[in-house]
């Protein structure tokens, strides 16, 4: 009997709509395969600490803005929850603090991932911006497998799942 490619999946919330598209295909693998899911959304606090020594942000500011992305996390988190709920699906959620990447590997780990799920990069978005700096260094770094969606029905399938 050949063991299962994947049993525990992790899927990137960051509340951007490749994100989300992730995590509903997440949801629906975790339905048809019977997989134990995560969603982990990171407070990106190493970008935050960039911009505020290189004085691009006050301390202050700072923080404020390191509270608004935790309230998004909550939120995006919340919804992700929703989403899986709809369908059946037991969902586990993360809120980090950190790098990104760094972040996401930790929860990989702690959770013995076998498959990290990735939203497709935007079509308004350079190549060159955080978040995918962030997906290759969970590509190049992860000790399981990574998807990266760029279904474009996804929609529909979550809702015939």
């Amino acid at each position: 009997m050949i063991k299962p490619l994947f049993s525990n999946i992790v899927v990137a919330v960051s509340g951007s709509d490749a994100s989300i598209l992730a995590a509903k295909y997440a949801i629906v693998m975790a339905k048809l395969y019977r997989c134990r899911l995560s969603a982990a959304y990171v407070v990106d606090t190493a970008t935050i600490r960039q911009l505020t020594l290189s004085k691009i942000f006050i301390q202050e500011e700072s923080l404020d803005y390191e509270k608004s992305l935790e309230a998004n996390g909550e939120r995006y988190l919340s919804f992700v929850e929703e989403l899986a709920r709809a369908k059946g699906v037991k969902i586990e959620r993360e809120m980090r603090r950190g790098a990104v990447y760094t972040e996401i590997l930790g929860v990989a780990d702690e959770k013995k991932a076998d498959l990290i799920v990735l939203g497709g990069w935007e079509k308004d978005r350079s190549a060159r911006d955080i978040i995918s700096h962030a997906h290759r260094e969970i590509m190049v770094n992860a000790k399981c497998s990574v998807f990266l969606v760029k279904e474009p029905s996804i929609d529909q399938i979550y809702k015939q799942a």
